[in-house]
């Protein structure tokens, strides 16, 4: 019995043992699916710090002797600065497109300086003839008086004399009659003052300084019983209606003001209220310690709210055109005072204040409101800048993935949150805005021209070996008089030093010499 439960179970064991084996074997077709399908053999090595070696087996980076990794062979799909990414990849590296378009943007150039006077509305009274001051009408600073008020009263013999001959040539010598009139005018009588002498028939022991212009007493130099020479000054009066505000502007930002453009400004003493005016000097002088220059800008003042000596930061923001140039659309076609900028005309004529023949606002560096004029920008977030260079990456249309193109582009100016396309990028193409430094590192792994690799017209020429020129050891120029001979070939050095340093690891050095296209000297065989 024990013999036949034996053999039952052994054929029970092989019955399973046959089923289990037809289940966990694969099939005959996917064995050859698998043998159709290898796993890629990867045929390409570079280095992730240096994509551009590019090398057939494994080993370490020339340049720098990190480990080579395997070169991914869809990496090569595409141009040589092409990427193509998936649709979900694209949405994982948040790539963000705009156009490139054509729109006037507006430069800002922030300056900062205070309030000064307006030099051409101060006045200074001063003693025309020698004499004592008697009387002071006006006997401190800071009282407003209009023109006409009077200030002083001086006692002058000299004076005295001039009005006895006036009168003798009243009475004796009518021929001479102009003559002293016009004396007396010269020490700054007026016609009126003069009137009254001849009219009276005697002197005036005392003459009263009047108000030649309006404004605020800013200085008193004079007092009570103080005796003048002629030329002395009295008072200085400064008219406030209108004032001027100094400004520093750095040597960069020049090239954006002009003569006669608008500038805000704004004062602590009226937070949150702005003022305007306009520029009416720009200093051609540089300062050599500040690196900055003086621009001038006249403003009204009528109520006379800013005043000398107040701090300010004013800010321009010139229209800017193609090529850089300033647009103002209010000045075109319009004329300008060349001495007074806040004259404006719509045609030729004299200037109202000095009488100077009107210009052209372009003339002065203006272009009219052209749209073709507006320069070709593109958001600052775009260009990937390493010094002088910059890259864009362009979305190429109708392609089956999302495929993007590495382009270098030349910028010029920046305005604001955008830049200024000088050549390079073509209006309506659409750039990558977000995610650009992503598709940049892509370029890097896969061994394509990147923002930190070459460019391609630069790769092409350093297939051509360059002679050396710098030591290989540190990098310093090259003493002809330190060299070390290898295999035929002779290498020189910066100094005493680096010739050992080479001998201990010739091979590191040459693979790095032939990696950045520098080809050692070679030495000429002896003749037998």
């Amino acid at each position: 019995m024990k013999r036949i439960k034996s053999i039952l179970l052994i054929i029970a064991t092989l019955v399973i043992g046959f089923v289990l084996r037809g289940c966990f074997t694969p099939q005959t077709s996917n064995s050859k699916q698998q043998t159709t399908n290898p796993k890629p053999q990867t045929a390409t090595w570079t280095c992730s710090m240096h994509p551009q070696i590019k090398l057939p087996k494994a080993g370490k980076c020339p340049v720098c002797l990190m480990d080579l990794i395997p070169l991914e062979s869809g990496g090569d799909e595409g141009g040589e600065r092409e990427i193509s990414v998936s649709p979900y990849a694209a949405k994982l590296l948040e790539i963000e497109t705009s156009e490139v378009a054509r729109q006037f943007m507006s430069a800002e150039v922030r300056m900062v300086g205070k309030v000064d006077y307006d030099e051409t509305r101060v006045t200074y009274i001063s003693a025309w003839v020698p004499g004592r001051i008697d009387r002071l009408f006006v006997d401190y600073t800071g009282i407003p008086v209009k023109k006409g008020d009077h200030l002083a009263e001086l006692y002058s013999p000299d004076l005295l004399t001039a009005q006895e001959e006036l009168l003798q040539a009243v009475k004796h010598n009518p021929s001479l009659i102009e003559a002293s009139r016009e004396k007396l005018r010269l020490w700054g009588l007026t016609a009126e003052q003069i009137a009254g002498i001849e009219q009276s028939g005697t002197p005036a022991d005392h003459m009263t300084i009047y108000s030649p212009a309006g404004g605020i007493v800013i200085h008193k130099n004079a007092k009570e019983g103080q005796y003048v020479q002629t030329g002395t000054q009295i008072y200085t009066i400064a008219d406030l209606s209108t004032i001027w505000i100094q400004l520093d502007a750095y040597e960069s930002d020049l090239n954006w003001l002009r003569y006669g453009g608008q500038v805000d400004f704004t004062t602590e003493a009226y937070p949150g209220q702005s003022f305007a005016g306009t520029i009416s000097f720009i200093d051609p002088v540089i300062n050599s310690a500040t690196r900055t220059a003086k621009v001038r800008v006249i403003v009204d003042n009528p109520t006379l709210a800013l005043k000398p000596g107040m701090f300010v930061r004013a800010v321009a923001r010139p229209k800017v055109a193609e090529g850089g140039r300033v647009m103002d659309p209010g000045l075109a076609g319009k004329w300008i005072s060349p001495m007074h900028p806040e004259v404006i005309k719509d045609g030729p004529g004299p200037c109202d204040v000095c009488g100077m023949p009107l210009v052209t606002a372009e003339s002065l560096g203006y272009v009219t409101d052209n749209p073709q004029n507006a320069p070709l920008v593109i958001p600052a977030t775009a260009a990937l800048k390493t010094g002088k260079r910059a890259v864009v990456y362009i979305e190429i249309p109708d392609q089956e993935k999302p495929t993007y193109e590495g382009r270098e582009v030349e910028l010029g100016v920046r305005l604001g949150n955008f830049y200024v396309v000088a050549d390079g990028l073509e209006e309506g193409e659409r750039v990558v805005t977000r995610g650009a430094f992503k598709l940049d590192a892509e370029l890097q792994i896969h061994a394509k021209p990147s923002m930190m690799s070459m460019p391609s017209e630069q790769a092409a020429d350093s297939t051509e070996p360059k002679p050396q020129t710098h030591c290989p050891v540190m990098g310093g120029e090259i003493n002809k008089e330190v060299f070390a001979d290898h295999n035929g070939m002779r290498i020189y050095f910066c100094c005493a030093g680096c010739d050992s340093e080479f001998k201990a690891d010739p091979e590191k050095y040459l693979m790095q010499m032939k990696a950045e296209g520098i080809e050692p000297e070679k030495l000429e065989e002896p003749s037998e």
